[in-house]
């Protein structure tokens, strides 16, 4: 379907904007033959949060936006990455060119790059990246003063939840319809960082959430029988709620996979037409079986519709597999040579991809090309589901050894399908453009005037030299005009409505009607490939660029390192921890603790004993949830440790000092000057900065404004999905689980052995922790050098004896009287699974999490 052979709308349903992913040309032909308003792409230069798919050039992108333009389709590029200061320089020429080619919006998930962007041109539209964590008004309204003119959500927000954040901002909505699901919210991942130093954050996500783990229960190995892959989603498929996600909001539905190939772009960008189509006459857009079959076809780990019904834990995350699995076709009940006996579920054609789980080799998975189909005895090129047929399979292909009775088979692949769904951006079809609406008026003795429309952002008007003469014989009728202004094939337009005035019987020459045509079709081709005029001040943005000033004293002693001397702080997340820290004689002590009421011990303490104390905030703020503010704050601590951006304005409000934590993502100078903008007093280095990367953001930013970590277990995931609801309650959710977190020790074993613990916050998101601790004693002396004051310890579930342990070390290296090096050493003696350097070592091995 032409995006342009629009229905009439449904009076009360806006019609949304339907957003496919572009990885390469033919994926951007797909989408725009098969109906999206919209593509979103990437850049081969980096700063795109999806590095493996193909991407586009810098020179690519003038042809590109024409491309996309003269087929009434917008294009928004991804900068949607974290930056570090030595690489902004790189920045500005690209913004430079992808406003100069006329891109329509660029999605950016850095606060700095946000800052850049609009400095460079203020005329280039920025959508925030759902990357920047925003999921709720709350933290939208602060993230709107870098400029930001729509908002791309969460995938962890339900329908109902999207309806509260529209009711309470102004800015447009963007959010996720289709595709894959990250488990960990998006911008809040740091495994692939810190396993194997792959940021997510950067476009190198090593998709660690589709791997297998065990369930460790209290110590126990939990037998969880074929449920094995905990961490990875079904893929979102929300056309169902469509109407809902319309009335909710959402001006634009957003279609995942710049990495899937154009097929698959053909495929559900089609189908997702076709159903926001009927959604805006007010018709149902529940998909037929076969529709169902043919997008499952194209890549599906399972459908589900994600958080949009709200919390489902065990609908979301089956744990079954992980990978892409097809269509049920059946289960094996007979193996005989190199055949396989099944009753089919779908139907099955020669030459059909199908692959088979293999339960007596651990569930995985072989798969074959079907060269041969047996039903009732003959010979046949395709069968139906519920026929019982034998397949044949190439000579070699599969181990028949290793598939028995009942092992599930799966269809895969089917060429014709993909035929088909290529024809539909090839050939012809590839050349239908924009609907374009005449208006003509042919009058005796008055030039020939018509006047073109496409939508009602683009008119233009063409007249005949000469006055048309009136008719003797034969004046000019309306199904001639018609016919020949129609003749549109060998342009990028189509005919749409016309409407045709003829007054006192002219003689309208066909060769006049075609030359006005021409004309007019160049008129309007020049209108569409001309990119719009915008103001660009590159020497704005390398102004920009230059490290961060000396800024305005920090307001409170206790966001200032007391006498300049190099001061820890201790995170503890148990108030056995609190009270060795503050018998320790550690100056600053956060609490972080499952239940926010438990707060005022931590407070009261530090009062009784004069220690400065920090309270924690949940990591992500959503609709609803101010009073998980409420109770960090009427508490009075000394500090906030903000974990996102509404935190960061309650503090304000209440007039608290305030932290910004990790979870801010702060890689570069601009991002941290601009939070400090926000009234943040000090700021934590990002998780994501190797030992190269801290010293730049440090080189670049008043050292007095950072706070670093130095001794922690990583935060792998941060995931709304609860595993301990999933596999250890009857329950769906947090209101009906009974609350496993609260009565149970879990950790999950990864491939190499590794237990990694989880917990769950008063929110009921999961984090799972890195089994191994890691220290950056050994930058230590080098940040001190440069200036940082502050230096944190973050403990995990350590007992009194090991945190009085651990904080005297970190002492002893901020007195001087130890290395980094003896640091690191005896820490890596007296943990039992060992200690690394993590993100701060000097040399990473990508390769580590495979």
């Amino acid at each position: 379907m032409n995006p342009s052979e629009k229905s009439a709308e449904h009076p009360s349903r806006p019609r949304p904007e339907l957003l496919a992913p572009a990885g390469d040309w033919d994926c951007v032909r797909a989408a725009i033959c098969n109906g999206a308003d919209a593509v979103y792409f990437g850049l081969d230069c980096g700063f795109n949060a999806r590095y493996r798919a193909k991407n586009f050039g810098l020179d690519d992108l003038d042809e590109l936006m024409r491309t996309l333009r003269l087929h009434g389709v917008r294009g928004y590029m991804t900068m949607n990455t974290l930056a570090f200061p030595s690489e902004m320089p790189e920045l500005v020429p690209v913004i430079q060119r992808v406003a100069a080619a006329g891109v329509d919006a660029v999605l950016v998930q850095d606060f700095g790059v946000a800052r850049l962007v609009h400095t460079v041109c203020p005329d280039l539209p920025i959508h925030a990246s759902t990357q920047m964590s925003l999921t709720s008004a709350e933290t939208i309204r602060v993230a709107a003063d870098l400029g930001i003119e729509r908002v791309v959500l969460a995938r962890e927000l339900s329908i109902a939840e999207i309806r509260k954040i529209h009711d309470a901002t102004d800015l447009p909505l963007e959010a996720f319809i289709h595709g894959a699901l990250c488990v960990a919210y998006s911008g809040q991942c740091l495994t692939s960082e810190s396993l194997g130093g792959r940021s997510a954050n950067r476009g190198h996500c090593a998709q660690a959430c589709r791997l297998p783990y065990e369930l460790v229960c209290d110590g126990e190995d939990r037998d969880l029988g074929d449920v094995r892959y905990l961490l990875s989603p079904q893929d979102l498929a929300g056309y169902a709620a469509i109407p809902d996600m319309i009335d909710a909001g959402v001006m634009s539905l957003k279609i995942e996979g710049r990495l899937k190939t154009a097929e698959y772009v053909a495929n559900i960008t089609g189908h997702y037409r076709r159903a926001i189509d009927r959604a805006v006459q007010g018709e149902s857009t529940e998909l037929s079986e076969q529709a169902r079959q043919e997008m499952e076809l194209s890549f599906s780990r399972g459908f589900a519709p994600g958080w949009l019904e709200g919390n489902d834990h065990k609908r979301l995350v089956p744990g079954l597999y992980s990978a892409k699995q097809g269509l049920a076709a059946g289960v094996v009940d007979d193996v005989r040579g190199d055949r396989i006996r099944l009753k089919l579920r779908c139907n099955i054609a020669l030459g059909d991809g199908v692959s088979v789980q293999s339960k007596s080799d651990q569930g995985k998975f072989q798969g074959s090309r079907v060269y041969a189909i047996e039903q009732a005895g003959q010979s046949v090129r395709s069968a139906h589901a519920g026929q019982v047929v034998w397949l044949a399979f190439g000579h070699g292909d599969l181990d028949f050894g290793a598939i028995g009775a009942d092992d599930p088979v799966f269809k895969n692949d089917d060429p014709q399908l993909n035929r088909r769904l290529r024809q539909t951006y090839t050939g012809k079809q590839d050349d239908a453009g924009l609907s374009v609406d005449l208006a003509v008026h042919a009058a005796g003795g008055q030039p020939l005037r018509l006047e073109a429309r496409i939508g009602t952002a683009i008119s233009e008007m063409v007249r005949s030299e000469k006055p048309l003469e009136k008719a003797n014989k034969r004046p000019a009728d309306a199904a001639m005009i018609r016919e020949k202004l129609g003749q549109l094939g060998d342009t990028e337009f189509q005919l749409g409505d016309v409407r045709i005035e003829i007054q006192d019987q002219p003689m309208v020459p066909v060769s006049v009607l075609k030359s006005l045509r021409r004309d007019l079709v160049g008129r309007l081709r020049d209108r569409l490939t001309s990119p719009p005029v915008r103001r660009i001040q590159p020497d704005a943005g390398i102004e920009l660029l230059k490290p961060w000033g000396q800024p305005r004293a920090a307001q409170n002693a206790g966001v200032e390192p007391p006498s300049g001397a190099p001061s820890l702080a201790v995170l503890c997340r148990t108030m056995d921890q609190v009270q060795a820290a503050m018998d320790s004689g550690v100056s600053l002590v956060y609490a972080d603790f499952h239940q926010p009421r438990d707060y005022r011990h931590a407070v009261d303490a530090g009062r009784q004993r004069g220690v400065t104390v920090g309270l924690a905030t949940v990591r992500m703020h959503k609709p609803g949830e101010n009073a998980l503010l409420n109770a960090v704050s009427k508490y009075q601590p000394d500090l906030i440790l903000a974990r996102n951006l509404a935190a960061i304005e309650h503090a304000g409000k209440v007039g608290i000092d305030c932290v910004a934590d990790f979870s801010l993502n702060i890689t570069n100078h601009r991002s941290a000057q601009w939070l400090c903008e926000q009234g943040v007093g000090r700021l934590t280095a990002s998780y994501d900065l190797n030992r190269d990367q801290l010293k730049d953001l440090v080189d670049s930013v008043p050292a007095d404004r950072l706070e670093v970590v130095v001794h922690q277990h990583m935060p792998l995931f941060h995931m709304e999905h609860c595993v301990f609801c999933s596999v250890l309650s009857p329950g769906t959710n947090k209101t009906n689980c009974g609350r496993p977190c609260d009565r149970h020790v879990v950790q999950l074993r990864d491939r190499v052995g590794a237990l990694h613990p989880l917990q769950a916050d008063i929110a009921c998101r999961n984090t799972l922790y890195n089994a191994s601790p890691q220290s950056g004693a050994e930058v230590v002396a080098d940040l001190i050098r440069r200036g940082v004051g502050w230096y944190r310890v973050e403990l995990l579930s350590q007992d009194a004896e090991d945190t009085r342990r651990v904080i005297r070390l970190y002492q002893d290296l901020l007195a001087g009287r130890v290395d980094g090096g003896n640091v690191w050493r005896t820490l890596q003696a007296t943990n039992r699974v060992g200690v690394t350097r993590g993100t701060l070592e000097p040399k990473r091995n990508p390769l580590a999490i495979l």
